[in-house]
């Protein structure tokens, strides 16, 4: 109940922002930014606005939220608020972000800036920063957070206890304490609610869990997702080659993890990207979509130029003309089930080269049946449509050729992008509609040409 009335509440805070916006009352539309919403509330509403209504919400934004709204932000307008900046402001905002957090920020910045803003730190602070910052943003060393809290396993839990209340507050996502040897090497966890309910003489070793496995630093962001998801995670650590700890990696970060992969590939499939602004400038839209329909323009021609081997068929017998979409779109939207299948079994790690060649078989079974059933249909109603039993023969065959060769592509070809280090979300689609257009036309029209000529 108590969470409904907190949504209700924001969501009359934002007609009232947005009302007062519309009125220009400005100093109303600042205390209600300040005073009523949460930072990732702010951050929402900046992305939901057109550029300049964001610039003048930006600008009402308390200095002491700014780094806050900023970790909420998607890059592409993170980015943009970031380049307003100087490096003196940039040290005064992040002052109190998590190492995790504030290596993610500096990312997006150029390394002069970089630069400027580590040596405006304290030492203790920018070793932690850049040391999340030597590894790469896609891996665990570039999740993880420096900001941990570890034990020994040979004192008792009263120590452990008189040792916490020492500290002003833990670390956030703070489930268990990290367990290593006097040479930093990861030992095991200490769940705090096992340690409460615990002997207080006990031993952390008595107490703690040892079948943990640390997750190692280069380990991609998407595998440390599919464990968080797997063992239903809230903290875990993560070591080095040498099983030192390096840090730890929390579930609020995994969550952006999972959010990202899913707008990848939700995105991908039309070619943009998924930091994609929703209110971006004409021009920059213009720009990013320009390439890609640069390239589907020249599959469409790929396809057009199959058609034109065949000018003479179709010019003798019109009904190839009427009929070919329809063995191009089937063939389409088949190998597009198969392709978003497999790309989503790769990206949650259920298949391998133990079980591809299984799942080659069933898309290739599954493909034939459909292909006879839908022949028949296709077939049925080309034959009373045009009273030709021929042109229903040719286009039955050529449904079910393209059908299967759309299965069978769309089987493999993700595996085979993903070999060559190309995203399969990305480019997958592209390559499967010219495959399926051209396989589609060349069989139906060359089908007839056969049997017409």
């Amino acid at each position: 109940m108590t969470d409904i009335l907190e949504k209700s509440q924001a969501r009359q805070r934002l007609r009232s922002l947005s009302e007062a916006l519309d009125s220009g009352a400005l100093k109303q539309v600042a205390r209600i930014l300040n005073g009523g919403l949460s930072p990732s509330d702010i951050a929402h509403l900046l992305e939901s606005s057109p550029p300049r209504q964001r610039a003048l919400l930006w600008n009402l934004v308390d200095k002491q939220l700014e780094g806050e709204v900023l970790q909420y932000l998607g890059d592409d307008i993170r980015a943009y608020f970031l380049s307003q900046l100087n490096a003196q402001e940039l040290a005064d905002i992040i002052e109190d972000f998590e190492s995790d957090d504030l290596a993610d920020l500096l990312q997006q910045l150029p390394d002069t800036v970089i630069q400027e803003v580590l040596d405006t730190m304290d030492e203790q602070d920018r070793q932690r920063v850049e040391e999340v910052l030597s590894y790469p943003e896609d891996t665990a060393g570039g999740l993880m957070n420096t900001d941990t809290i570890t034990v020994r396993p040979d004192i008792s839990i009263d120590v452990v206890l008189r040792y916490l209340r020492r500290h002003r507050n833990l670390p956030p996502m703070t489930d268990s304490l990290i367990v290593v040897s006097r040479r930093d090497e990861f030992i095991g966890m200490l769940p705090i609610t096992r340690m409460l309910v615990s002997n207080p003489a006990s031993t952390v070793r008595e107490v703690m869990d040892t079948d943990i496995e640390p997750i190692p630093v280069t380990l991609s962001d998407t595998k440390v997702a599919t464990l968080f998801e797997r063992y239903d995670l809230i903290s875990a650590p993560v070591v080095g080659d040498d099983n030192k700890l390096l840090g730890r990696i929390t579930i609020d970060d995994v969550v952006d993890v999972i959010r990202e992969d899913a707008d990848h590939s939700l995105m991908s499939m039309a070619g943009l990207d998924e930091d994609e602004d929703t209110f971006a400038p004409v021009m920059k839209t213009t720009r990013r979509r320009a390439v890609w329909l640069g390239i589907n323009l020249i599959t469409a021609f790929t396809a057009s130029a199959v058609i034109g081997l065949f000018e003479e068929t179709i010019a003798k017998v019109v009904a190839l003309a009427v009929l070919m979409p329809i063995v191009a779109s089937m063939g389409g939207i088949a190998g597009s089930q198969t392709l978003t299948l497999v790309i989503r079994g790769m990206a949650v790690g259920q298949i391998s080269g133990a079980n591809v060649g299984w799942l080659l078989n069933r898309e290739f079974l599954s493909s034939v049946l459909n292909g006879l059933l839908w022949a028949l249909v296709v077939a049925a109603a080309a034959i009373a449509w045009f009273q030709d039993w021929l042109i229903g023969a040719v286009i039955a065959a050529a449904l079910i050729i393209n059908l299967v060769a759309a299965a069978l592509v769309g089987t493999v070809l993700p595996m085979f992008l993903k070999s060559r280090n190309i995203d399969p979300a990305l480019a997958g689609s592209v390559i499967l509609t010219t495959v399926t257009d051209v396989v589609g036309f060349m069989a139906f029209l060359g089908l007839a040409t056969i049997f017409y000529a």
